[in-house]
């Protein structure tokens, strides 16, 4: 394989994969939204640590509630976890997808009101490869299962292109019918002025034949 196809194949896993962290609060919930396409495999790790590793001590009961929502504002999972743990879901609906976190603890630690950081990694698609393909020695297997998984990965970037396309599609429609009704306005607006311009050129004529000044 060529430079240019390692190069294809690590921009399209750096597409699939989005890692983050930001900081929550006792009982605060916090949401991010994920563009994801229909019948898309969702999988996120996370991890919640405090900010200052030496001064805080963590509270036994420590941790996250996971809360997905698809675009219908419907849950399609809500789950309790521990400091660190790992979801997934699949799509069953193209659009915005709204992922929330809550911590489940009203103290973290000996220092009120302490922030926490949460570490996020979510990935869409198919990213596992099974782990028993790489300890035996059958090459052959090996490289079957890594053509499965580079289908995969294939697969997920072909529904995401229509999944855009769709949006486009959707998003020019949208500015012809305004650009249309734009139009229309403008006619309307025109027609409006002349009507009135030639009522008021109408009543000046009539007045001054009433008055005998022409």
């Amino acid at each position: 394989m060529g430079l240019q196809g390692v190069g294809f194949l690590l921009q399209c896993y750096l597409m699939l994969a989005a890692a983050m962290y930001f900081d929550l609060g006792e009982q605060e919930e916090k949401c991010i939204i994920e563009e994801i396409p229909e019948d898309t495999l969702v999988t996120g790790h996370f991890l919640l640590e405090p900010w200052d590793l030496k001064t805080v001590s963590h509270s036994p009961h420590l941790g996250v509630t996971v809360t997905v929502m698809d675009p219908n504002q419907e849950v399609l999972m809500s789950k309790r976890y521990g400091k660190t743990g790992k979801f997934t879901f699949t799509a069953h609906a193209s659009g915005q997808h709204f992922l929330c976190f809550q911590t489940n603890s009203t103290r973290f630690s000996v220092f009120a009101g302490e922030k926490m950081k949460l570490h996020l990694d979510v990935q869409l698609g198919e990213h596992s490869v099974d782990p028993d393909i790489d300890r035996t020695k059958d090459n052959l297997k090996t490289l079957e299962n890594s053509l499965k998984h580079l289908r995969d990965q294939m697969v997920f970037i072909t529904k995401q292109q229509e999944y855009q396309r769709e949006k486009e599609e959707v998003f020019r429609q949208i500015s012809e019918e305004t650009n249309s009704k734009v139009l229309w306005w403008a006619v309307v607006q025109t027609s409006i002025l002349l009507s009135v311009g030639f009522l008021q050129m109408k009543r000046l004529k009539d007045f001054f034949i009433a008055k005998k000044l022409v």
